[in-house]
């Protein structure tokens, strides 16, 4: 979400409008900050449980900022309740952009504090809002189901700027990418590749970067332990250029997730020329309508029969896959294309 977030403040400048970011204060935050410089952003503290999101001063934050139109990237804490009190009181337009929390698969879980959430703060902020953002027609279904009649505009998030073509060999590598968490499935890629390993190229290599929570963490390491030795690979975060680096590097980019909202990550492979394998749970089928991803199951046997295929596809058509992934990323996700539509919309809640 913070990925989405920088990248929606660098297409409010573009467009000649000035991005305020609040937000609460947290333990990256200051290792972030370059992020968004030239950004004017504001942060504060938060306090009791960490799932809460409890932030008095928000709304003080918010009402200084001198706002025309307020942006809520996320939902079930706190600065939910913060942006409802601004659009009741200010009278001005509130958009919301749940980024796939409301998906069955999440609401599912510790659902007690999505009700607790409901009941305290969602269903005021939802009223008061003027419209719902979704990423895919997927998400706008989960949240017409939420909430009953809401305006919902459906908007994906931009790939980033088209790489440079690499004039790096790809070998038979794949690559994860991203949160280490259950729901991106990571232990059953794991077991699959281990199943298969006899069927790919000597040399291939499964390369695992990301973060992740203590509990995460546990998890990888626990599912990498008994296949170590079989091209497996955990490298920890990877940014700038060494993400780039690892993309370059890639035949595929794998996602067997249980739930995304639009996955950044896939956008990012697709812009460097990277085909993926992924669920239809990552909610990008432009991907296999145009040729740019093999889809996979969440369970290993299907893991495991994409992932042969793709590492033994013949040459000419993995570069087929890999221009269908540069094409969508350079038109229908490309930052000029999401950003107009992002104009009109912004433009017609600020006319209303």
């Amino acid at each position: 979400m913070f990925e989405a977030v920088v990248a929606q403040a660098e297409m409010l400048r573009a467009l000649g409008a000035v991005p305020v970011v609040l937000g609460l204060r947290e333990e990256d935050s200051e290792a972030d900050a370059w992020r968004l410089e030239g950004v004017e952003t504001h942060l504060v503290d938060q306090f009791g449980p960490a799932f809460l999101g409890y932030a008095p001063d928000l709304s003080k934050s918010l009402e200084a900022a001198g706002l025309d139109l307020l942006h809520l990237h996320g939902i079930w804490q706190y600065p939910s309740h913060a942006a409802g009190q601004w659009a009741k009181q200010s009278g001005k337009p509130l958009v919301i952009s749940p980024h796939g929390m409301l998906d069955p698969w999440i609401t599912r879980r510790n659902a007690w504090k999505k009700h607790l959430a409901r009941a305290a703060w969602e269903r005021s902020a939802w009223r008061g809002a003027s419209a719902f953002h979704a990423l895919t027609e997927a998400e706008a279904q989960d949240i017409a189901h939420e909430t009953r009649g809401t305006k919902v505009a459906t908007i994906p998030n931009p790939a980033p700027p088209l790489s440079s073509p690499s004039d790096l060999p790809r070998g038979p590598n794949a690559l994860y990418l991203g949160r280490i968490h259950e729901k991106k499935n990571i232990a059953a890629l794991i077991a699959a590749w281990a199943q298969v390993r006899d069927q790919l190229p000597q040399d291939a290599t499964l390369t695992i970067a990301g973060w992740g929570d203590d509990v995460g963490i546990e998890m990888l390491e626990h599912a990498m332990q008994d296949h170590r030795g079989l091209g497996v690979e955990f490298v920890g975060t990877a940014f700038g250029s060494q993400k780039a680096a690892l993309f370059d590097l890639s035949r595929f980019f794998v996602l067997p997730s249980f739930s995304e909202g639009l996955p950044m990550a896939i956008l990012e492979s697709w812009a460097a020329g990277v085909p993926t394998i992924m669920t239809s749970h990552c909610h990008l089928p432009e991907g296999f309508a145009n040729g740019a991803a093999l889809q996979c199951g969440t369970d290993r046997a299907s893991i495991s029969q994409t992932l042969v295929k793709g590492m033994t596809m013949p040459e000419a058509e993995w570069q087929g896959m890999s221009k269908s992934a540069r094409h969508l990323a350079g038109g229908p996700f490309s930052p000029a294309n999401i950003a107009e539509k992002w104009e009109l919309f912004y433009s017609k809640l600020l006319e209303a």
